[in-house]
């Protein structure tokens, strides 16, 4: 009897609990990037950042900070519009590699995506192994990454793959002039 239940219970296996309901709004919202950046004070002077986002209109950052509060880590920022759009952005982003490694990556792969961003998130998965083994560091590593990281996002060709660093220059002892 419907009366009975009073809280709308009901049948609670039927209902996703907030695992499933991150998924959905990841799948729906979220990002997981590769975006690689010059940084003179690295050896090989680029370095990887990844990241893991979720981006709401400002009015909905109750759910970023829900977010937030499950994973434990990451921060809610403003990213103001500077478009039409009245309401402001508000991103929750994931930044450290120990987190992303031993939160989030975790997460999802206990609790998998159903888009195409499981693609994506397999793929910013691999890179972060990748990264642990210090890959990043060596242009050969690092021209793997940003292969895998064209790949995703519908992101335009690396400028990393376009620097003298990634691009083997013919030299005399090649043979060649």
């Amino acid at each position: 009897m419907a009366g009975d239940n009073p809280s709308g219970a009901g049948n609670q296996q039927e209902r996703p609990g907030i695992e499933q309901w991150i998924v959905g709004f990841v799948d729906g919202e979220g990002c997981f990037s590769l975006p690689i950046h010059r940084n003179p004070s690295m050896r090989i002077g680029w370095m990887v950042q990844p990241r893991f986002a979720v981006v709401q209109g400002e009015r909905s950052a109750q759910v970023l900070h829900l977010m937030r509060d499950y994973f434990g880590c990451g921060t809610v920022y403003l990213n103001r519009r500077r478009d039409n759009h009245r309401e402001d952005l508000l991103v929750y982003g994931v930044f450290n590699q120990h987190a992303l490694r031993g939160t989030i990556v975790p997460f999802f792969e206990a609790n998998p995506l159903r888009t195409a961003k499981a693609d994506e998130f397999r793929k910013f998965a691999a890179v972060l192994r990748m990264m642990e083994t210090r890959l990043h560091l060596t242009v050969e590593g690092l021209t793997e990454i940003a292969k895998t990281a064209e790949t995703m996002n519908h992101r335009k060709p690396s400028r990393f793959l376009e620097s003298p660093e990634a691009i083997r220059q013919p030299t005399l002892l090649d043979g060649k002039s």
